[in-house]
């Protein structure tokens, strides 16, 4: 996106003036959402729909009227930014809104216009999405605040400092005869450990079977099958728990669809038709099978209590079993050939299946181990179906146990056949 006279509805118009309307649209949503919560929460709140469009020509026009010189467009920020903090003090004085937010949107505004004049388009159009959500997030990010332990936050910085200083520093080659390379190894626990905690974070943002049952799913299907088992023997609710469980092994497949597509591209396309059939179907069937329960699906589940993916301890051990999964599949399949990790991969479903699988990534597209990598990684997460259907029998109530074993038996059944036909 580096002209918008190459965009169908600009080509009709001179460059300047296609700049001109893209700041327009820009500012304009920026403050039809302050607007929109100036008219909901607060009066005092600062600007709306016809201001911060001005700061934006505002912008733009010192850009355009100074051929786009950084000192002038550093002088309107200061003179924007004064008019702006005149603007808060008098808020201020006036209620007890103390906030700052919208005055700093007001920068943004301005830094957007200039943007657009300098024609850095994806950028200015990036910095509009990430305000807006920012804005409209609100609620959603205090509440996460309000629900993070101090402990939390202290586990992610140390994580950032083993990852941002120890990473670029470790070896980027292989070392001995199983080729393990250090770099490697830890960017997989790190992506693996990061999009855990993703799902951990928004898992602790809000509540509810549902939610619980996506990102529980995202986090580890395992878990959860086990917290929505041990819940549904104390409450009635047999369809809505086994629904649960099937929507959060589709969404295994799904967070596998990510990881692979990071690690090995070939992978993912090879596997991408099976997996996004198996976990949209099971989506599908397990929401499809909670609704035909009543129940309330905004009662926070306390009971899946999820640990932080990012603790050093963890990382650490996930780390330590990604390069046993490396050295035991090397001489599964030196000594014992496809039958050998076949067996490997089906007993691996009795566990995290996630450093098995992220075991296979460093397999070549032309490698004759191609396509039996491929069908390894499949025949793990059917087996870890199964492995959760009898963990959801013997650890619910009956009636529930058996739909969530029957659902997922259903399911490795049906990977089955698509693994022979595809």
């Amino acid at each position: 996106m580096h002209d918008l006279n190459n965009v169908p509805l600009f080509w009709w118009l001179p460059l300047q003036a296609s700049r001109f309307l893209f700041v327009l649209f820009l500012s304009f949503l920026i403050g039809l959402e302050r607007e929109r919560q100036k008219l909901k929460l607060n009066p005092f709140i600062f600007g709306g729909v016809r201001t911060f469009p001005i700061i934006g020509l505002i912008g733009f026009s010192i850009s355009y009227l100074t051929n786009n010189q950084i000192v002038p467009v550093l002088i309107g920020f200061v003179l924007v930014g004064a008019f702006l903090l005149v603007a808060y003090f008098e808020k201020v004085s006036k209620s007890d809104h103390f906030g700052l937010t919208s005055e700093m949107s007001g920068l943004v505004v301005y830094l957007v216009a200039c943007l657009v004049a300098f024609d850095h388009l994806w950028f200015a159009t990036a910095i509009t999405i990430v305000c807006l959500l920012l804005l409209e997030l609100k609620n959603v990010l205090e509440n996460l605040a309000n629900k993070l332990r101090a402990v939390d936050i202290f586990t992610f910085t140390k994580f950032l400092l083993l990852t941002l200083v120890i990473l670029p520093i470790v070896p980027n080659q292989p070392f001995g005869p199983f080729e393990i390379n250090p770099f490697k190894t830890w960017l997989i626990v790190v992506t693996v450990s990061g999009i855990s905690y993703l799902s951990y974070l928004l898992h602790k943002g809000k509540g509810g079977i549902f939610i619980a049952a996506f990102l529980g799913g995202a986090y580890s299907s395992t878990v959860t099958t086990v917290a929505f088992a041990r819940r549904s023997k104390t409450e009635n609710l047999a369809r809505v728990f086994s629904g649960a469980t099937l929507v959060a092994s589709g969404m295994m497949y799904l967070r596998l669809i990510v990881l692979l597509g990071l690690f090995n591209k070939d992978l993912m396309f090879k596997l991408l038709t099976i997996f996004l059939i198996l976990g949209l179907a099971a989506i599908i069937v397990g929401v499809v099978w909670m609704k035909s329960q009543t129940f309330n699906s905004t009662r926070t589940n306390k009971e899946v209590q999820n640990k932080n993916p990012l603790e050093i301890k963890t990382a650490l051990v996930f780390g330590c079993i990604f390069v046993a999964m490396v050295v035991i599949t090397h001489f599964v399949v030196n000594y014992f050939g496809s039958k050998g990790l076949y067996t490997l991969s089906a007993i691996m479903g009795v566990t995290d299946v996630d450093p098995f699988i992220m075991s296979l990534t460093h397999t070549p597209a032309n490698s004759a181990m191609f396509s039996i990598a491929a069908n390894a990684i499949l025949i793990a997460t059917l087996s870890n179906n199964i492995v959760k259907g009898v963990y959801a029998y013997t650890l619910g109530s009956k009636e529930s146990g058996k739909q969530s074993l029957m659902f997922l038996s259903a399911l490795s059944v049906v990977g089955l056949i698509l693994l022979i036909v595809l």
